[in-house]
């Protein structure tokens, strides 16, 4: 099985297709605190999913973790919220009162 390595950390990764059809970095070595089931399908390429109450794991699935969990070279705190511009230009509305309203 071919490896591919993590531009970030170096790490060997694999890579994975989701159900949504999006690629999943995941570490290679399957881990029980992992969120990602891991299989490989009839045309040899990997694919991962979330297991649910509803789909739990299958027997020939493996959980694995997801590399951007594992590696070292990403950021562990989110960046901090951009600063305030000042004031707006006449015949500009700030929405940031209507978007904190709503969600």
């Amino acid at each position: 099985m071919r490896l591919s390595t993590c531009a970030d950390c170096r790490r060997e990764v694999w890579w994975t297709v989701t159900d949504a059809g999006k690629r999943l970095a995941v570490d290679p070595e399957p881990n029980p605190d992992g969120n990602a089931a891991v299989y490989r399908d009839g045309t040899g390429t990997r694919r991962s999913r979330r297991p649910t109450d509803e789909l739990p794991l299958m027997g020939w699935e493996r959980l694995h973790m997801p590399h951007v969990v594992t590696c070292s070279a990403r950021p562990r705190t989110p960046a901090p919220a951009p600063a305030p511009a000042g004031p707006l230009p006449p015949g500009v509305s700030d929405l940031s009162a209507y978007r904190r309203r709503r969600t």
